[in-house]
């Protein structure tokens, strides 16, 4: 909502002028209300406060579970045993059992010796570098990770004074050993050179080249990490992400993640990997000493949607399959999808603006789909992005293609 009375104070003014500029240009973002249970279908709330129900293509609800009876009920169960919150950070009173069985799961599911929960995989990715990195130590990232990671490199060197950080160009593994033996030739590296990328990248839906990129690790003695945020319930056979897309699983050094995308929709990210880093972040990692723990309601509904994935793995195969009918579909259409195996199929418009206007009329049309513009993705590379869940049907999907076609 834009400000309604002009102010004095030098904040007020420019902050005014910002939202004027944004609104006149056509790339203010306005929040959709959604007034149901996010699903493959969710009703959406107008101007006037009546509601209309839309087919939705922007959530990160990539195995339809965060709406399925069992997750559902589990949450309910928690509420019901364990209260509203934990009221407490994890080292002082805020540890409930739900906690460690949800941990215990994620590192069966991730094949990793251990894992720990925060309230958010931002939370997550902001515990790891300044609470595992020393002076001395190199990050080397790809150029478009996600913004948390990006944040967390640029917060790492506040806190430990002598860590440096590098960026390769993106997906590329000729700049990757380039920046790799500038760290190694580096003078002052004493310490540990960590590589980071995602497993699957937000905007663009392509996945990173993990198997070169640890042969790369392995010559320049790096750890890797990959947040798989997006991987997880989408890449390899059964789900597990990018890592078991590659047979790379028990390969991959650290992994941050999300709890709030494909399983189970609703909060919370985690650190997996060796059980030596997971307990340096529970003595050290500022996020979890200042922070409150995940709530047991989001902790025993996660660990139920990762219950029911590694029960039913034919919802992977049934989001592959909507995946490859979309993106034939769209390019059909005559648009432009950017190929990848993942479940974002992002359509390139290039103008914010135009980008915005045509995620509006496609809601009018009853198919909600996001445009994403700068600064979320660099100026001129504007898109609709479109998200693909096994709660989809191939009717569904005809929809949304009809409702492009018809822009």
């Amino acid at each position: 909502m834009m400000p309604a009375a002009p102010s004095t104070h030098p904040f007020d003014a420019r902050t005014d002028d910002i939202l004027r500029s944004l609104d006149e240009s056509g790339q203010y973002k306005r929040l959709r209300m959604i007034d149901s249970p996010m699903d493959a279908t969710v009703r959406i709330r107008r101007d006037d406060g009546s509601t209309h129900e839309a087919l939705c293509f922007c959530s990160n609800n990539y195995l339809g579970l965060a709406n399925h009876p069992e997750v559902v009920e589990a949450g309910i169960e928690g509420l019901k045993k364990y209260g509203a919150g934990t009221a407490s950070v994890r080292f002082i009173c805020g540890t409930f059992t739900p906690h460690e069985t949800l941990e215990e799961r994620i590192s069966q599911y991730m094949g990793t010796e251990s894992s720990y929960t925060f309230v958010s995989c931002w939370n997550a990715t902001e515990a790891l570098f300044p609470t595992l990195c020393e002076p001395g130590d190199v990050i080397v990232s790809d150029e478009l990770n996600h913004a948390c990671i990006i944040d967390a490199m640029r917060l790492t060197p506040v806190i430990k004074k002598g860590v440096k950080k590098k960026v390769y160009k993106h997906s590329d593994m000729d700049s990757l050993r380039a920046k790799l033996e500038e760290a190694k030739a580096d003078a002052e590296i004493t310490g540990q050179i960590w590589v980071i990328t995602d497993g699957v990248f937000s905007m663009e839906g392509d996945i990173a080249h993990l198997p070169a990129t640890r042969t790369l690790c392995d010559e320049f003695d790096a750890l890797l990490v990959v947040d798989d945020s997006h991987g997880h319930g989408v890449m390899g056979r059964t789900g597990r992400g990018t890592h078991e897309h590659y047979d790379m699983v028990g390969k991959v050094d650290m992994f941050t993640g999300t709890l709030g995308k494909a399983l189970g929709g609703g909060a919370g990210g985690f650190i997996a990997g060796p059980n030596r880093a997971t307990e340096l972040v529970i003595q050290r990692g500022r996020p979890t000493l200042f922070s409150n723990a995940l709530p047991v309601t989001v902790a025993m509904s996660a660990a139920k949607a990762i219950e029911v994935l590694m029960r039913e793995p034919e919802r992977v195969q049934r989001l592959r399959d909507n995946t490859t009918y979309a993106r034939e579909k769209i390019t059909g259409a005559g648009f432009e999808v950017l190929e990848s195996p993942t479940a974002i199929c992002p359509i390139i418009v290039h103008d914010t603006a135009k980008a915005i206007a045509m995620s509006a009329r496609l809601l009018e049309m009853g198919v909600f789909v996001i445009g994403f513009g700068f600064p979320v993705v660099p100026e001129g590379e504007a898109r609709l992005r479109v998200q693909i869940s096994a709660a989809h049907t191939t009717e569904h999907i005809d929809t949304l293609v009809d409702a492009l076609k018809k822009l």
